[in-house]
């Protein structure tokens, strides 16, 4: 079926058009060329054939039907015949000799065009991540379908191995990541985009914002991005700080791994920032509770404490009362033999029994012997007249080997 205007209609319409033509002769309209966006005027709303819009040239364009629908039925609907739409030129002549235009790919123009913008501004913009083969993931920008090479996604590097690589871009698969457009060509529909430079660019503004605004004293949760032998890089989302291994835990740590691992989600809170140098120094220890400050209500002077040996030093050997809670048994306090060494009685990993002699809360130290153990718990106290002699530890500022 034919919609076809009444007499009066006719005639407004035929007024329309020929004002329509005396525009277009005005601006010289040339001749068509595909890929161009054209205003048009609809002529013609056909049922069975489609959209009739005259773009100033000889004949009219057609839109097909198959390409109106994909507009959807509330556009479609809203269409009248003397209204001015956009169109995309898609073929200046077909085998039929007509001239074939389209709605939807007017939308495509413009996501190329906007594409161009993007990367002339060097842009950064979120994508949908809808597959992936061997070269890199394919993802979806607005009506185009954009790739980024394996060389450009972020997680990847040269030396990772063919099937890991492989399991890394699957598992990317859905999710929604941010992109700089490296390269637009829409001649050989190819739209190239980069995770690396858009990750990059995105982690530098995140840094310099939140060294603009935290302050010591902040808590935040971030996530374990590193292992070193010095501490732990936390991610706290686009900037990354640093936990010395002396604010790991209140108890001794050899190496971070043994209370974290990368990925973890941990708690931490701010304890330096250097605005100058980039670096954020961070806790994990300071938001636990501190053992040592109720150390006097679980343990007394002459009490017997039990525990494994963690380290044999010449000055004597440190033994582990309860978690984050070290005793050192200086060398004096092993055996009556003056002469006796300390890796000559004990061994790490060893379990032993020993006296309490000396406890001192504010600087965190507990004094341990062994040969007092057969004494009567009250007076072994009192015949000790001096303090074990436990070395200091040495200062570690938080900041002190922070990479940038």
């Amino acid at each position: 079926m034919v919609i076809q205007p009444d007499q009066s209609a006719q005639e407004e319409l035929d007024e329309m058009e020929r004002d329509w033509s005396l525009l277009l002769d005005e601006y010289d309209y040339t001749r068509p060329q595909r890929g161009e966006l054209r205003d048009g005027m609809i002529m013609q709303i056909e049922d069975n054939t489609g959209v009739l819009v005259s773009i100033g040239t000889k004949r009219e364009g057609l839109i097909p039907w198959s390409d109106a629908r994909q507009m959807g039925d509330e556009y479609l609907s809203g269409l009248r015949v003397g209204d001015v739409i956009q169109v995309y030129v898609q073929d200046p002549e077909s085998r039929d000799g007509d001239l074939i235009l389209s709605l939807t790919m007017v939308q495509v123009a413009r996501d190329w065009e906007e594409a161009r913008r993007l990367q002339h501004e060097s842009e950064i913009v979120r994508c949908k991540v809808v597959g992936f083969n061997k070269g890199g993931l394919l993802v979806q920008y607005n009506r185009i379908r954009g790739f980024v090479p394996a060389s450009q996604v972020a997680q990847l590097h040269g030396r990772t191995a063919a099937d890991e690589r492989q399991q890394a871009l699957q598992r990317m698969v859905n999710q929604e990541i941010p992109l700089k457009v490296i390269e637009v060509d829409r001649e050989r529909n190819r739209l190239v985009f980069s995770e690396r430079s858009a990750t990059q660019e995105w982690r530098k503004a995140q840094k310099h914002r939140l060294l603009t605004e935290l302050q010591a004293g902040d808590i935040l949760t971030g996530r374990v991005s590193q292992l070193t032998n010095f501490g732990a890089f936390i991610d706290l989302g686009g900037a990354d700080g640093l936990a010395h291994i002396s604010e790991l835990s209140w108890q001794r740590v050899n190496h971070p791994r043994e209370v974290l691992s990368i990925g973890l989600e941990v708690k931490v809170v701010v304890v330096e920032i250097d605005r100058d140098r980039e670096r954020i120094g961070l806790s994990l220890r300071r938001l636990q509770e501190n053992p040592w400050e109720t150390i006097d209500q679980r343990y007394s002077l002459g009490q017997l404490v039990s525990g494994p040996v963690t380290n044999v030093t010449p000055f004597g050997a440190f033994v582990q009362v309860e978690e984050a809670v070290e005793g050192l048994i200086h060398a004096s306090e092993l055996d009556a033999d003056p002469q006796v060494q300390p890796r000559d009685v004990l061994q790490p990993g060893q379990t032993v029994t020993a006296r309490v002699i000396s406890l001192d809360r504010q600087r965190q130290r507990m004094g341990l012997s062994l040969r007092r153990v057969g004494e009567d718990a009250q007076a072994a106290p009192a015949e000790h007249d001096r303090e074990p002699a436990v070395p200091a530890a040495p200062d570690k500022p938080v900041a002190a080997e922070m990479q940038a």
